[in-house]
């Protein structure tokens, strides 16, 4: 008789750039593989074997994607866990010892007890776009730096600085077009480009960044989207202690993206403008104040979206 029909079998994956240590629980198997595609495929035969309820891998960058990715493949329930999640869970069980094997053991007993969400894999054009926005991030920080030095190095080292700052600028460029291209290309990113950049002060790349990585956009409560991008202010409380409200979690890099594009839409705005000078003439810091902006941005595109409509200034400001 097959054991497996009486046990909710989950599977706790630890991350390593070159291993991946694997547990399976209940019935208590551990193995390690290469991270590599032939460890991944040799790991899912063992996997898939016993039909797993769900299997979670820390979402902690890239190292993980390539085994997400083979998950959804083959049609196997992948969770990306969110790491302070199975953080929190450690401290709750007092697990307090910690090496691979440990972590992997963690991590299925988290998946057993809290049971998250299977996560939906996203089409191959909406990673490509979400890279790509990742990308230009990044290239623009290494722009930043070059354009610093440039300030404080001596003339004799210009030569050195211009040039690459000019490859750097070329980068962005071919970025941009790759995502204009990649919109271009789908009905259903086309509307909601048409909708997102129809609110002054959001551009081409924090509509791509808000499609390729807030699908859930336009779906969910405002509640719900305030959180998922980390803007939702979080009550720290306990007894008679009243801290700070602060933000923490979400995605961190829409949110940097808007954050930039508040600033913008701050200038041709009335909306946004308006709010942000009225939080800072009641006291409040700049930082707080464009973070509410962001907040109160981030309410209206998901109603936008969820109603199909374009910017209204008047609808905004109710």
């Amino acid at each position: 008789m097959n054991s497996n029909i009486t046990q909710n079998i989950n599977v706790g994956v630890d991350t390593g750039k070159a291993q991946l240590d694997i547990h399976i629980r209940p019935i208590n198997l551990f193995f390690s593989v290469e991270n590599s595609p032939k460890g991944i495929k040799d790991a899912l035969k063992v996997i898939r074997k016993h039909s797993p309820e769900r299997i979670v891998i820390e979402a902690t960058g890239r190292l993980e994607m390539m085994f997400v990715l083979a998950c959804a493949e083959a049609n196997l329930p992948i969770v990306r866990a969110n790491p302070i999640h199975i953080k929190r869970f450690a401290g709750a069980i007092g697990r307090r010892a910690k090496n691979d094997r440990l972590d992997a053991e963690l991590i299925a007993h988290y998946a057993e007890a809290i049971k998250p969400t299977i996560t939906p894999i996203k089409s191959e054009n909406i990673r490509i776009m979400s890279d790509l926005v990742i990308r230009r991030n990044q290239l623009l920080s290494m722009q930043t730096m070059e354009k610093n030095r440039l300030s404080i190095l001596p003339k004799s080292l210009y030569s050195t600085i211009k040039p690459m700052l000019t490859t750097l600028k070329n980068q962005i460029t071919k970025i941009e077009e790759k995502l204009t291209t990649l919109i271009e290309s789908c009905p259903e990113y086309q509307a909601k480009n048409a909708i997102l950049q129809s609110v002054p002060g959001i551009g081409n790349i924090a509509a791509a960044s808000i499609i390729s990585n807030v699908p859930e956009l336009g779906y969910i409560t405002n509640k719900q989207a305030s959180s998922l991008i980390g803007v939702a202010p979080m009550t720290k409380e306990s007894g008679r202690y009243k801290g700070k409200r602060v933000i923490q979690g979400g995605r961190a890099q829409v949110r940097t993206v808007l954050y930039m594009a508040m600033m913008s839409a701050m200038q041709c705005n009335p909306t946004f403008k308006a709010t942000y000078t009225r939080l800072v003439n009641a006291g409040k810091p700049k930082k707080v104040a464009i973070i509410a902006c962001v907040r109160k941005m981030v309410v209206i595109l998901n109603s936008m979206l969820r109603d199909g409509s374009m910017w209204d200034k008047n609808n905004a400001e109710n």
